[in-house]
């Protein structure tokens, strides 16, 4: 049952109608995500669909060999696991949590009979999906022709965006599997930006002490996505 957060802690909860969030509250579930923790797999059926509050989920392509890398981050602007409306069951990614923290939780079957029932609950999730295909795709183009530098400044304000504060747990591990490339590369990165006094790093812990900065020193890409997410969800975002 849903308890100890209000609608307003997800923003794509907080633009239901009054009518549909009513008829959402029995079936919805608070739970906490653990760093690193596993949402599903890829190919694998999906049970739940979630929507973070103060956590941030990852998803990920997975090649055969083992090797992964970062397709799209979800936080408290949107939802994990489109595919379930739009008809996949399954998809060919996974989602691991990135940043620790709350999230709410809805039975898959449940959103499908909402998706399929309700106009408004139709139109937004297409408006969501549209904008988190938007930074797919760019992400796709920024991996392929931007520096590590610029992937990192783009990942981090992402990443902020979707927090309530200026700083976030994360190992330069984790980093490198998000953006698919060495640690070392990360490394040097990360120094990069500590030195250039954009971010303050240390121990996992990753802070941003110039956010201006970083926009500044990130690629066009980081505009691209926020731009179309404003757009396709302006009440999302000014929520």
């Amino acid at each position: 049952m849903f308890v100890g957060v209000d609608k307003s802690s997800n923003h794509l909860l907080a633009a239901l109608p009054t009518t549909d969030w009513e008829r959402w509250q029995s079936q919805l579930q608070l739970v906490d995500l653990k760093l690193g923790e596993v949402l599903y797999e890829s190919g694998g059926k999906m049970a739940y669909v979630y929507f973070p509050v103060d956590a941030i989920v990852s998803l990920l392509f997975v090649l055969e060999n083992g090797s992964s890398a970062e397709i799209a981050v979800v936080g408290n602007e949107g939802i994990v696991g489109v595919s379930v409306f739009m008809g996949g069951e399954t998809t060919p990614s996974r989602a691991v949590v990135q940043s620790a923290g709350k999230c709410i939780r809805l039975d898959a079957e449940t959103l499908k009979t909402e998706f399929k029932n309700s106009m408004p609950v139709m139109h937004l999730l297409l408006r969501y999906t549209q904008a988190l295909i938007t930074q797919m795709t760019q992400t796709a183009v920024c991996n392929r022709h931007h520096s590590l530098d610029q992937q990192l400044c783009r990942w981090l304000l992402l990443s902020m965006d979707r927090l309530s504060g200026n700083h976030m747990v994360m190992t330069q591990e984790l980093i490198a599997n998000m953006l698919g490339v060495r640690r070392e590369g990360v490394t040097a990165a990360a120094g990069s930006l500590q030195n250039a006094g954009l971010i303050r790093y240390t121990r996992g812990r990753i802070e941003v002490i110039n956010r201006e900065g970083l926009e500044a020193r990130t690629c066009e890409c980081y505009g691209v996505v926020k731009r179309e997410y404003d757009r396709l969800l302006p009440a999302l975002t000014a929520a």
